[in-house]
This record gives C-alpha cells, sequence and structure tokens, in this order.
C-alpha cells in the first residue's frame, strides 16, 4: 500500500516546488554575489584604466582638457589621432625614474621584511593578552594622519631636529649629519609607513603554523637558525609574498614621500606623475606614464603566485 502523503492546499505549492524555487533563487543569489565584484572592478578600475590608456595615446594641446581628441568627424568620416609618441618618449627619457622606483622599493621591501619577520614572530609567540597589544601597536600608525606622519619625519631628521639634537648633546658628533632630503630620509620613510603591511600577513602565517613542527625539528637535533631556515621560512612563503606584494606595489608609485623627505635629485615615478599632470599640464604623457606603470606593477602580481605554487608543490 503507498505512503499516505497530505494533499497541498489550495494555492499551496507542492514542497518539490517550493525546493526548487528555493534553489532557484539561491543561485541567483550566487550569481548577483559573484557578480557584484566584478561591476566594482568594472567601473573604478577598468573604466578609469581604459580613459587614461586612450589618454596616453592622444597629442598634448592648449585646449581644455588640455589633449587633442582621440576621435574626430571629417570630410572624409571618422578620423583616427592616436600615436604612440608618448611611448616613445617615455622609454627614451623616463627609463632611469623607472629604475630608481623599483630600487627604492625593492629596498623598502627587503627592509621591511627584515625588521617584520622577527617583529611578527615575537607576536605570534607572545602570550594572548600580550599578543593583542602588540598587534595593537601594530596598527597604531593607522589612526593618525599618513601625511602628518610623514611631516613628524622631518620635524626629527632636519639638521635642528630631535635626532642630530641628541646626538650633538651626547657628543658623537660634532656637525648635524645630513639626515634629510636624501635617499636615506626616502628609505627610511618608506620603510616607517609600509612596515605593519608586511608585519600583519606574516604574523597571519606564522600564527597558523603548527608548533609540532618547530618542536619536532628541535627534537632531531637542529639548531635554532636551522628550524628557522628549513622550517619555518618555507612554511611561511605565502605571507612572506602577500607582505612583499604589499609593500612594494605602493612604494613604486609613491608620491608624498618622495616629495617631503626627498631631495631635488630623488625621482621616483609618483613624484614625476605629479610633475606632469599638474605642472607641465601634459596630460597625455603622465597617462603613458600611469600605463606603463600599471603594466609594470601587473607582473609581480602575475609572476609571485606562479613561483609560490611552483616551490609548495609536491
Amino acid at each position: 500500500m503507498a505512503a499516505w502523503r497530505p494533499l497541498p492546499r489550495p494555492g499551496s505549492a507542492a514542497p518539490a516546488d517550493i525546493e526548487s524555487g528555493v534553489q532557484a533563487i539561491s543561485a541567483a543569489t550566487r550569481r548577483t554575489l559573484i557578480g557584484l565584484p566584478f561591476v566594482w572592478l568594472a567601473v573604478f578600475f577598468l573604466l578609469p584604466l581604459g580613459i587614461i590608456t586612450a589618454i596616453s595615446l592622444t597629442e598634448s594641446a592648449d585646449t581644455i582638457p588640455p589633449f587633442r581628441p582621440l576621435l574626430s568627424t571629417g570630410a572624409h568620416g571618422v578620423e583616427w589621432h592616436g600615436t604612440l609618441a608618448n611611448y616613445a618618449d617615455l622609454a627614451q627619457g623616463c627609463l632611469r625614474v623607472y629604475v630608481s622606483s623599483l630600487a627604492n622599493a625593492g629596498l623598502a621591501t627587503l627592509l621591511c621584511l627584515m625588521l617584520g619577520f622577527p617583529m611578527a614572530l615575537a607576536i605570534a609567540r607572545a602570550p594572548g593578552m600580550w599578543r593583542h597589544f602588540l598587534l595593537f601597536l601594530v596598527m597604531l600608525p593607522f589612526w593618525t594622519s599618513f601625511l602628518i606622519r610623514v611631516y613628524a619625519w622631518i620635524a626629527l631628521l632636519q639638521p635642528s631636529g630631535l635626532i642630530n639634537r641628541v646626538l650633538l648633546a651626547t657628543g658623537l658628533i660634532e656637525a648635524p649629519l645630513p639626515l634629510l632630503y636624501n635617499e636615506f630620509s626616502v628609505a627610511l620613510g618608506l620603510v616607517y609607513s609600509y612596515l605593519p603591511f608586511m608585519i600583519l600577513p606574516l604574523y597571519g602565517s606564522l600564527s597558523r603554523l603548527d608548533p609540532s613542527l618547530v618542536e619536532a625539528s628541535a627534537d632531531l637535533g637542529a639548531r635554532p637558525w636551522r628550524v628557522l631556515w628549513q622550517v619555518i621560512v618555507p612554511l611561511t612563503q605565502p605571507g612572506i609574498a602577500a607582505g612583499a606584494l604589499l609593500v612594494f606595489i605602493p612604494a613604486v608609485g609613491e608620491f608624498v614621500i618622495p616629495d617631503l623627505l626627498g631631495g631635488p635629485n630623488t625621482l621616483m615615478v609618483g613624484r614625476l606623475l605629479w610633475q606632469e599632470f599638474f605642472d607641465n599640464v601634459d596630460w597625455p604623457a603622465a597617462s603613458a606614464m600611469a600605463v606603463a606603470l600599471v603594466a609594470l606593477l601587473t607582473l609581480p602580481l602575475v609572476v609571485a603566485p606562479r613561483l609560490l605554487n611552483r616551490e609548495t608543490a609536491p
């Protein structure tokens, strides 16, 4: 005898219909939630990048906006006025600026890694309350304006600043040291500003590290430095890669630090972009620099995951 099932009330849907409807709604919701980030990316990144790319193909002009239209209609129909002259000039005149920016960003990334790794390791091994307090100290600089923090370094590094006054008072130096408006002050400002972006990803990897692996290595007779290089560092490669990208990419295009702490010979892409846009009012040349910078910074985003997957592959 067939099992008895209650008949659906008039106007009500069967359980199978309700389940299929819920699944359809869930699928639509999933597609919407997945699609929203792509819409945001297209509107706020791809569209502006397309506009900048189009401007980079135009010629500078004494008009508002200060460039010739890329397309125009004339007697022969739609005419194309695009040119690659801005990119040719970029390859000839700005190569040294890009090399300098990459060198400064690379040095800052290396110094942040050397300073951030032991700090992140100490935070990961600290007791509960101390761990929260140390993380609070790492994130505390974000509570103040970035510009104010950079200006504070001017007060510290200038010839009459606190550092030189302390060194003069203790007799360690006889004349103020040139600590400001040079490569040293730029590197110091970059490391100070971006060090938290290295510490936090490293802390995330180190806090998930299985302590039994470190204990087993020590029990097998491995010295602390060998445990660090052969156990801890390989297992924290994702955090190292994430921290390096978070420091290197924004440091290459940094504008505020080289403009305030750097001297006249300190050239970085961000500073040159500002000069081309606002001082020289050459939007096409500045747009070409921006497009080249985006293309250059895309390389580490593509290469780093592949290298990481190759290292972690069995």
